[in-house]
């Protein structure tokens, strides 16, 4: 006999938010006093989507309501549309009975990242109550790591073997549809269970009943490895626009699909966290994050900061005679600080998409690193120039020191802007290179990791250019 659990969670809280297209349609619809399956059969005109928006604008009795009304399927697509921890706390509120259904409903990925959000007791005791193919699809893929693609793939698709003739085919899509609905495109496996290709299903229906089959199947449609990690598999698939995709084991056998559903939450998640990172975070925040959980993922990066920050204060206290000296410098180290750490975001930015996005050999890194290198020379010529003129019209007739002091500070910031915005290109192009060679996602290579860097090259260069030219070379 099995253990008893108690089908009671902890509600979810009522949020405060703006309300979404239809949303008080929606609302009104559930809190009025229609029959059930008067409101199922209104509801089911809107989008799941809509009624997934109003779901935390609901209070609990409402809401459970709700999960009466609709039936498994489409309250299992609710559920999908739902944030994962959201959804986990929207079916802790389901009764105990009937979220076996709902799980069998959705979409194998969805109900594997639902279910880790239950207690380890609840989620065995559904399982358990789940059909044969439910609890294995699942259980397959929550055995792949969350980078593996098999983690993201589903049992929804349809499968023939080889050797039907196209009336055959016909049936066995018409026997498996009734349980799956992803039946755009058809895969073909051997009798070993061997991939082959896949028939697109408009191929099939127009396809007569005595054209050879072998002639349907598209060989070379775009297939992926289950061990797989995802990075790789996005960036092999963005040309492709199929619906799906077969997943393959070791052995090329189809264990499931990855649909473009799937494909679009996972290149949203990854640039979500290539943006945290190049924010200098250590993963995305939310809106109703705790402060502690914030603090966690931010305190890292900043405490590095904070010593690359130390590190660059004490090469400002190794220049200490050039600042007593020559005073004047010290208003324009912003100037020559913030340019170099423009220009190495702007570096890193176009290394990080191009090394998420191509396969580079070493011969074109070379040749991409010398590009960014003349890019940074050539804008710091220009803006060097300009600065020369401007920063020495403005001391000579601000300052009322000579033209020759004038634009001898402005030439030694001229100068210094050229040979910083030069080093900084390198920074911001090398610096992801090397952390793409260690294995480690060049976006980590933060923006603030590299402006902190930056900084610290731009003062050498400047203080350092200041006390040989001015101090040394012209004796101010």
């Amino acid at each position: 006999m099995r253990k008893k659990i108690k089908a009671q969670e902890p509600a979810a809280p009522v949020k405060e938010r703006v309300m979404p297209e239809y949303g008080e349609q929606i609302i009104s619809l559930i809190r009025s006093n229609c029959a059930p399956l008067v409101m199922k059969a209104r509801l089911e005109d809107y989008h799941e989507q809509d009624i997934a928006e109003i779901l935390d604008c609901l209070g609990l009795n409402d809401r459970k309501k709700l999960y009466r009304v609709l039936d498994a399927d489409m309250l299992s697509g609710v559920l999908e549309h739902c944030d994962e921890d959201d959804a986990g706390a929207y079916l802790n509120e389901i009764d105990l009975e009937k979220v076996p259904k709902v799980v069998e409903c959705m979409e194998t990925d969805s109900a594997v990242k639902v279910l880790k959000q239950l207690s380890a007791e609840k989620r065995s005791y559904i399982m358990e109550l789940l059909d044969s193919e439910a609890r294995n699809s699942i259980s397959l893929a929550s055995s792949f790591a969350e980078d593996e693609i098999g983690s993201m793939m589903t049992s929804n698709f349809i499968l023939i073997h080889q050797g039907l003739s196209v009336k055959e085919a016909m049936s066995a899509l018409i026997s498996q549809a009734a349980s799956k609905d992803n039946i755009s495109t058809i895969f073909v496996s051997d009798n070993a269970g061997v991939y082959i290709g896949a028939i697109d299903l408009k191929d099939l229906i127009t396809a007569r009943q005595g054209d050879s089959m072998e002639e349907l199947i598209i060989s070379s449609f775009p297939y992926v490895y289950a061990n797989e990690s995802v990075d790789d598999c996005l960036e092999n698939l963005k040309d492709y626009s199929e619906s799906s995709v077969p997943v393959l084991d070791n052995g090329n056998r189809i264990l499931g699909v990855i649909t473009s559903q799937s494909l679009i939450e996972a290149t949203d998640e990854a640039l979500g966290e290539d943006y945290a990172m190049l924010a200098g975070l250590t993963a995305q925040e939310d809106l109703e994050e705790p402060l502690g959980r914030s603090l966690k993922k931010r305190l890292p990066w900043l405490l590095i900061l904070l010593g690359l920050g130390l590190v660059v204060s004490s090469v400002v206290g190794i220049f200490e005679k050039v600042v007593s000296q020559l005073t004047i410098i010290m208003a324009f180290q912003s100037l020559v600080l913030d340019m170099a750490g423009n220009t190495g975001t702007q570096s890193l930015a176009v290394t990080v998409r191009v090394l998420s996005s191509e396969g580079l050999s070493f011969r074109q890194k070379l040749g991409f690193l010398g590009k960014e290198m003349k890019v940074g020379l050539c804008n710091g010529a220009i803006l060097g120039s300009i600065s020369v003129i401007l920063v020495g019209l403005f001391i000579f007739f601000t300052k009322g020191e000579s033209l020759v002091f004038a634009f001898s500070v402005s030439g030694c910031i001229g100068l210094s802007l050229l040979l910083a915005m030069l080093c900084s290109s390198a920074g911001g192009t090398l610096i992801p290179m090397l952390f793409k060679k260690m294995g480690i996602d060049p976006a980590v290579a933060s923006g603030p990791l590299i402006t902190t860097v930056n900084d610290l090259v731009a003062v050498v260069c400047y203080y350092g250019l200041s006390w040989l030219f001015l101090l040394q070379i012209m004796h101010f």
